[in-house]
This record gives structure tokens, sequence and C-alpha cells, in this order.
């Protein structure tokens, strides 16, 4: 299996809304204006590491992951980039575009837009990003505004640039209305969803998140099962729910076939973030069995 879409770092120094996102210990940080648990309290020291990480992913068989980026944690360009080198078979690494300049790419696999907090919201104001993706042959990790605000630019973006690989997150921002928009890009050759998140947006409905697994074969029967792939937003959901939880409520589901899974959970991701050869994880019996 792999997981195209986590979050690491080692000291969050994010913004939200024009305010600081900083550790407060116990998983705790000041997020704007107010207290929110980012992490899960036994993460007491507020560093969300590829170690810790890596303990989650061999204990659940995860092969491996797609680190994305956010405002809200602060560029981490430098940690990420530590990790990549470190652990080049299991991770796979996005540098983060912050609209001033162009990102980083030297030792990164792809470029995080971050399209729903852009300032100016058009895509193709952005093309240089696009661009230099494409020359490099770097991904584009893109979590969208809501609904189809920037559908249009980006199909615009990705008919400019047929042969870039681009990744929309966040299930297209599955409960917001309009979200199938977002999903109908993936019927372009070389455009992909994931779902980090999604347990997220289902976070009223909880455990097993029916709704969930109901929006998974929605979006399969718009753009084909070959264009998903599952992601956790691993650590912050992880304060609702277990690592584990992230996925198998999808793999117990009957409403999908094993072939199904099979690409969701892993060829899809495998092929469009060109992972090799990942390691065989064999599941340990935990204290509660």
């Amino acid at each position: 299996m792999i997981d195209a879409h986590v979050h690491l770092w080692l000291k969050q120094k994010g913004m939200v809304n024009g305010l600081p996102v900083y550790d407060l210990g116990g998983g705790r940080s000041m997020f704007g204006d107010e207290i929110r648990q980012m992490l899960p309290p036994a993460m007491t020291d507020g560093a969300n590491s590829a170690e810790r990480l890596l303990s989650h992913m061999d204990f659940s068989c995860i092969g491996g992951a797609v680190v994305t980026q956010e405002y809200i944690d602060g560029n981490q360009d430098e940690y990420l980039r530590k990790v990549r080198q470190k652990y080049p078979e299991r991770f796979r690494v996005c540098s983060l575009y912050e609209e001033n300049d162009l990102p980083q790419t030297d030792g990164f696999d792809g470029i995080k837009i971050c399209g729903g907090r852009l300032r100016d919201t058009d895509l193709t104001r952005h093309e240089a990003v696009f661009a230099l993706a494409n020359r490099l042959d770097l991904f584009i990790g893109i979590d969208m505004a809501d609904g189809d605000l920037q559908t249009g630019s980006l199909r615009e973006m990705a008919e400019q640039y047929p042969n870039l690989r681009i990744a929309i997150g966040h299930f297209g921002m599955v409960t917001v209305p309009g979200w199938q928009e977002q999903i109908k890009l993936a019927c372009l050759p070389r455009v992909y969803v994931e779902s980090g998140g999604i347990t997220w947006l289902f976070n009223s409905e909880y455990y097993p998140y029916p709704s969930a697994v109901r929006a998974i074969l929605e979006a399969r029967d718009i753009c084909g099962i070959d264009k998903l792939m599952w992601g956790s937003d691993y650590p912050r959901t992880m304060t609702a729910i277990t690592y584990r939880m992230s996925w198998d409520f999808i793999q117990k589901s009957p409403l999908l076939t094993a072939e199904e899974k099979q690409r969701f959970f892993h060829d899809n991701a495998h092929d469009f973030y060109r992972f090799g050869t990942l390691p065989e994880l064999r599941p340990i019996r935990h204290m509660a069995e």
C-alpha cells in the first residue's frame, strides 16, 4: 500500500489567515486565534518526524508515502529534502510553492500548490510553476479551492502541459457542493485524485464512513478507478482515528472489488509517483488481539 497524502515537520512554523501556527506541547498548536489538537497527544514535543510515521507505516503494512505540504505547517523544504535522501525507497516529497517565488526543485519529486489559499486563485496566473514542473518532469500536487472555482483554470494548465502529472488532493473537497467538477478533471490523461483528508471531511459521520465509501464509488463512475489513490492526511486525522482506521473502512467494504482496491491502495500511486520496489511488510499481532 502507498499513502498519497501525509505531512511531516520537525518544528511547525506556519500561518493561517495571517496569524501564526506553532506548537504548544502535548500535540496542541496555536492555530491562528484558537488552540487546536494538531497531533495525537502522545506526540508531546510537537515533532512530526519521518521515523514516527515509519513506525505507523510498518505496523499498518504501508510500503510508501508521499509527503505534501501546507502553509499552516510552514515551509518544510529543508527537512523533507533530508527525509528523501535518508529514506529514498519509502518516501516521495513535495517542495512548497509560496506564490512570491518559484519553489525549490533539487531533491524533490513534486511541487505542492495550496490552491485554495492563493491570493490570486486563477491558476493560469501561476503558469510559471506548472511550466517548471513540466520541464523538470516533476508532479504537481494541488489542494483546490472549494467546488468549481479553480477547475477551469486547472483544466487550462493540464491541457497546456499534457505530459504534466497532476494530483488533486482532499478528494476534490468531497463534502462541498460542486466537488464532482474537480473529479471530472481526472478524465484528462495525466490528472489523478487522492483521498487525503476524506475522513476529516466526513468526520461528523465517523468510522466506518459509509458516505465516504459512496463518494469513492461516485468518483469511480466519473473518472474510473485507475485515476483514484488513497491518502490518509496523517498526522492531523490521527487525532480522531488510528492510522489503520484511515484505510481499513475501505478495505472492509464489499462495494469495491479486490482489483479496485488494489488499484486504489497501491497500483495507481505506484505508477503516478514512480515508486520502485517497496519493502515486504508482514502484519504484526497487536495486544488487543
